[in-house]
């Protein structure tokens, strides 16, 4: 429970109670007051951010314009509102992106007038930091980049968008995920957070990735994106595109992804239910071009945005764990 919410909808005994999920709260002048599961959310993800900015030196907000760095950063301004963002964004570029989604992180910097680092593959792979693996992918080289610019930054505390319902994995995660000197995850070293306490003391080198996603799912951030009116990328929603059918998902052939041997390029009407590197990142098929019909969408399905269209968590069982433990987000 959010601190800020159980503050607030605890009276006198028998002035609170809990109704259908909400808080509701009688008072002879006040009348019914609810805080829908939304608010609740929205509550405990704005004093994460607040317990962040009071505990540590350097955070950073991890922004690749994604649906879920976009909620993030939506909740950051409503945070420090009407103050400015008070840390930095960065970007952990692949150099395989998808244009759309490019165009949305620079356009929103320059809205907001955040100050952008992007950490670049591609500058990785000049200076020999990380090497092109076989197949193409960059995922997993990303790492070595995320972890050298969260060196040379000194950034202590990273905001990440991951959530509980998306992988395993990431199931395990505290809210406040420690990383030792080396950036590294031991799913067997995490802090207790009874109480929505959460332990920010790091010795210098450690650092904190901090989800303040963690209890939503992907239906509550699009509900939330509804709400608030939230811009989205285009990707987002039902479009035509050129893709191939590859282990059962439908990949978009460009620049970055090329057809192989016998298969076929076909046009199809598709949208993303999350971005990444474009050689891993595949599309759904759908119609839904309005948020109201992407969250019939997301209701209908029982299958995980990343399980359903991330091609690099399906090498094995273990694959989200194991980068985790190498340091990714």
């Amino acid at each position: 429970m959010p601190r800020g919410v159980g503050a607030g909808a605890v009276g006198g005994v028998g002035e609170a109670a809990v109704v259908s999920g909400s808080f509701a709260r009688k008072g002879p002048d006040v009348g019914d007051y609810r805080v829908s599961h939304l608010d609740a959310l929205e509550a405990e993800s704005v004093f994460v951010f607040r317990e962040v900015m009071a505990e540590f030196d350097r955070p950073v907000l991890l922004f690749s314009g994604g649906k879920d760095s976009i909620v993030m950063l939506h909740l950051a301004l409503k945070a420090f509102a009407p103050a400015p963002v008070p840390f930095p964004v960065m970007h952990i570029d692949t150099g395989h992106n998808f244009a759309e989604v490019l165009e949305y992180r620079d356009r929103r910097v320059k809205e907001l007038g955040l100050s952008l680092v992007v950490a670049s593959v591609e500058e990785g792979l000049a200076s020999g930091l990380v090497s092109e693996q076989p197949d193409g992918v960059r995922n997993r080289i990303q790492t070595p980049v995320l972890l050298d610019a969260v060196e040379k930054h000194r950034f202590d505390a990273l905001f990440g968008g991951a959530r509980r319902d998306e992988e395993k994995a990431r199931a395990k995660e505290r809210m406040f995920s420690f990383r030792d000197e080396f950036g590294q995850w031991d799913p067997k070293n995490q802090r207790p957070e009874l109480w929505s306490l959460y332990n920010a003391r790091v010795h210098p080198g450690e650092s904190i990735r901090v989800f303040p996603l963690s209890n939503w799912t992907e239906l509550d951030v699009w509900n939330y994106i509804a709400r608030e009116r939230i811009d989205l990328p285009s990707i987002y929603f039902a479009h035509e595109r050129e893709v191939v059918e590859r282990d059962g998902m439908l990949y978009s052939v460009g620049e970055h992804l090329f057809a192989r041997e016998g298969e076929t390029v076909r046009t199809e009407r598709v949208r993303y239910r999350t971005v990444g590197d474009a050689t891993c990142t595949a599309a759904v098929a759908s119609d839904a071009v309005t948020v109201e019909a992407v969250i019939a969408d997301v209701a209908s399905t029982r299958i995980t945005e990343r399980g359903a269209t991330r091609g690099d968590d399906r090498v094995s069982e273990a694959a989200m764990e194991d980068r985790k433990r190498e340091g990714y987000f």
